[in-house]
């Protein structure tokens, strides 16, 4: 079993890093192979909406006409059978190298072509909230409803506030475990 993760965070060493890694070291445990990209590290732009009507060839072809490294992360979660995507929460949603990938995958997952190896894929989605951490249910109430619209199986929703960091990086490997066994 193959897993994806892509985070959309900068800092390999912070609060969303921690909690993707707790989720590795689950999956880890059974034979799942995990890979994980950091999307600000990526060249991803954001959607040029490219027509008048707001849409471009992703309606009509399913893929973007943006040369960058979107189909590059496409084609791996094409390949895997679980994508994970941990994000930090700003200011009560996804962190903006997120939004940005997901509103491109959005479009792109419109047409049928763009669903093949996407649609009823297993995803797992991680939103992890610094300061107060009531952002949180916000952003992953955003993220889900957006890999649904994807057509992703979105199989669990895992909401950290800093707060309750230590306790969530338990569940986190848990859920790992689980994934690995099904």
């Amino acid at each position: 079993m193959k897993a994806f993760i892509i985070l959309g965070s900068r800092n390999p060493k912070g609060q969303t890093a921690s909690a993707a890694e707790a989720l590795i070291e689950g999956l880890k445990s059974g034979t799942v192979q995990a890979e994980k990209v950091f999307l600000p590290q990526k060249s991803i732009g954001r959607c040029r909406q490219c027509n008048d009507d707001g849409w471009g060839i992703c309606l009509g072809e399913g893929r973007c006409m943006i040369d960058d490294d979107f189909p590059f992360l496409v084609d791996k979660i094409r390949q895997s059978d679980i994508v994970v995507f941990a994000t930090p929460v700003y200011f009560a949603d996804l962190s903006e190298s997120m939004k940005a990938f997901l509103d491109r995958l959005r479009r792109t997952t419109m047409h049928d072509k763009g669903k093949q190896g996407i649609a009823r894929k297993a995803a797992l989605g991680i939103c992890v909230a610094g300061g107060g951490g009531g952002g949180a249910p916000a952003c992953s109430f955003n993220l889900q409803k957006i890999l649904n619209t994807c057509g992703f199986n979105v199989v669990d929703m895992v909401e950290i506030r800093r707060q309750n960091l230590d306790m969530k990086l338990k569940i986190l490997k848990s859920t790992g475990q689980w994934l690995a066994k099904t």
